[in-house]
């Protein structure tokens, strides 16, 4: 891998990652029609890393306060009713689903997962799941024990490639009545923990194979691109919730999706 191939996985993972397009889906597409890709776990983990960082660089006061409040609520009743150990059991909650699905069918997503047709077939659910938000009614209505459980399973669905993860979470969250901004923070405080974890185990399998060395400047690259992508794409989408335009990535999910199937 080169540095202008590191920049473009750096730049593509940042845009893909949070925008409900599903990044996982596109790098299979990506992958497909240029050959462009990378097998080095190390640099994975740092693009992965970097996009991590962004989520943190805009939500740092609200991850600060959810870690001292549940470490305060453990130890002490008096914490347990505070908004943010509420907001921390959450997305612990909601992080379950998914962690059970990663070490039950981990063998089977590994075998689908660069199959181009899945990933056609994955890209229209998207664009339907976006396509109906916009005949939803916000009611503003409390996140909650039962809400954090569906978001988590949709979550738990977008492993899938294809399935857009903030756009099932969001989207979730939107069917239940949540509001625009409170479901887009949801999405996102629940994805520290799914990043994070996908970071470490492929950092694990990185030093259980011995995946093969990258240069520092090649694994900058990647990370800084990252980074700054992802913290772009991250603010963007959020003016897009709210201003309740979620649905107009339907069509382009759709048609990417439909000619995924009829071309590759």
């Amino acid at each position: 891998m080169n540095s202008i191939e590191s920049l473009i996985l750096g730049i593509f993972q940042g845009f893909a990652e949070f925008l409900p397009i599903s990044s996982s889906g596109h790098l299979v597409i990506l992958q497909r029609l240029f050959n462009l890709t990378s097998d080095n776990i190390a640099f994975e983990v740092s693009v992965h890393f970097g996009t991590l960082l962004s989520v943190i660089a805009i939500y740092y006061s609200d991850l600060w306060k959810m870690i001292v409040s549940f470490f305060s609520g453990l130890f002490s009743k008096k914490f347990r009713h505070d908004e943010y150990f509420r907001l921390a059991v959450f997305v612990v909650i909601a992080t379950i689903p998914a962690g059970i699905v990663g070490v039950v069918f981990s063998d089977f997503i590994e075998s689908i997962f660069h199959s181009v047709r899945l990933v056609g077939v994955t890209l229209m659910i998207t664009g339907v799941l976006l396509f109906l938000t916009r005949f939803v009614k916000i009611q503003d209505r409390k996140l909650g024990g039962w809400n954090s459980v569906l978001i988590g399973v949709f979550q738990a669905i977008a492993i899938l490639p294809g399935i857009s993860r903030s756009g099932a979470t969001i989207s979730a969250g939107l069917f239940c009545g949540i509001s625009r901004l409170e479901a887009a923070r949801f999405s996102f405080l629940l994805s520290v923990p799914a990043v994070f974890g996908a970071a470490i185990l492929e950092g694990k399998d990185a030093l259980a194979f011995g995946a093969p060395a990258l240069d520092f400047k090649i694994l900058s690259i990647g990370l800084i691109s990252s980074f700054i992508v992802g913290y772009l794409s991250l603010k963007f989408l959020l003016k897009i919730v709210q201003s309740g335009k979620f649905s107009w990535f339907a069509p382009y999910c759709l048609l990417v999706g439909f000619l995924t199937l009829l071309f590759l």
